[in-house]
């Protein structure tokens, strides 16, 4: 399992089945792209990189939904509060990946792999800043900003 830390608090953990095909510094940077853009500039961010059966387990577990899917996000926000040693940035959360998932996705839309790994990373880090897409004006706002912060990367 490779493990990255980067000068900003974003740790990315990707599987090793999927090690040699993941875009990490691109990933970085589109997660740094995406905080900057929505002044999110405080907290830690953990960005994992895995196979469908983890994702698969994780979605039946904590969303009752028994298939696999594309990302998932659990905030830092929900439930009690945690304790942030002195001086450490608290955790924004945390966003799941389903890296085959994410290879037939770009297979279907005819989008480079990456893209789409940068695509469901922004949407991640959105929802853990607060976005969601239940009602159609919340999926709009969403799907705006994730427009914003994709433009100019090549898809």
């Amino acid at each position: 399992m490779l493990i990255a830390m980067v000068a900003h608090p974003i740790s990315l953990i990707v599987d090793d089945s999927v090690v040699s095909d993941v875009p990490i510094s691109a990933l970085e940077a589109q997660a740094k792209r995406v905080l900057a853009a929505e002044d999110a500039t405080e907290g830690e961010l953990s960005i994992v990189v895995t196979d469908d059966e983890t994702i698969r387990d994780l979605n039946r577990r904590f969303r009752d939904i028994d298939e696999p899917t594309d990302v998932l996000s659990f905030g830092q926000d929900v439930g009690k509060e945690f304790a942030t040693p002195p001086g450490e940035a608290a955790s924004l959360g945390e966003v799941i990946i389903a890296y085959a998932t994410a290879c037939r996705q770009a297979e279907e839309a005819g989008v480079e792999v990456e893209f789409e790994l940068r695509h469901l990373l922004t949407h991640g880090i959105l929802h853990l800043l607060g976005y969601g897409h239940e009602a159609e004006a919340e999926a709009k706002l969403m799907r705006a900003h994730e427009e914003a912060v994709l433009d100019g990367w090549r898809h």
